[in-house]
């Protein structure tokens, strides 16, 4: 091979393991933090409200720019747009199962369908599933199932696992135009 061949190969291969590293760590920062480890995600047992000041200020630590951000201990989502300003906070009603603390983006959308708890439920933004596939996202029951303390209770699901995140129907219909796929969510206690 002639010289000026071996620096011309040499400095490809470089620039193409520079491009596969580059996309690699893109890949590991868009992964969920669940399936950045092994461990199991965290089930949250009990909900202690976290003592703020106002409680619905967004929570420290939340990440940045664009996002939706759930709190576990607070049962409350805020939509942040650019230049984290939020432009709606709400109350929700989780299911049995919670999704572990980390950065989530949304996967998959449904305009209808039926909850594993048996209610209709409209505006369905998936964001994350359990160890055992149980699917976590928000959605809105039909008959408008609100949350807060005249809510109608998720329907007695006894031992099934639910990942549903209700919210009100005013509330399901921002987050369906604001959670397109691929939006980030991020959880936190």
């Amino acid at each position: 091979m002639a010289p000026s061949s071996a620096g011309f190969v040499t400095a490809l291969t470089t620039a193409a393991l520079a491009t596969v590293g580059l996309l690699g760590y893109q890949a590991s920062t868009t992964v969920p933090a669940k399936n950045r480890t092994d461990s199991a995600p965290a089930a949250v047992t009990s909900k202690v409200p976290q003592h703020r000041k106002d409680p619905t200020a967004l929570p420290a630590a939340s990440g940045t720019g664009a996002r939706v951000v759930y709190s576990l201990d607070d049962d409350r989502v805020w939509l942040v747009g650019p230049g984290d300003a939020v432009t709606r906070t709400f109350k929700v009603t989780p299911g049995n199962v919670d999704p572990a603390p980390g950065v989530y983006a949304v996967s998959s959308r449904s305009n209808l369908i039926t909850g594993t708890d048996g209610i209709p439920v409209e505006h369905v933004v998936r964001f994350a599933s359990d160890v055992d596939g149980v699917a976590i996202g928000f959605s809105a029951a039909v008959r408008d199932a609100a949350p807060g303390p005249d809510a109608t209770p998720l329907a007695d699901t006894g031992t099934v696992r639910t990942g549903g995140i209700r919210e009100s129907r005013a509330d399901g219909n921002a987050m369906w135009t604001f959670a397109m796929i691929g939006a980030q969510v991020v959880v936190v206690h």
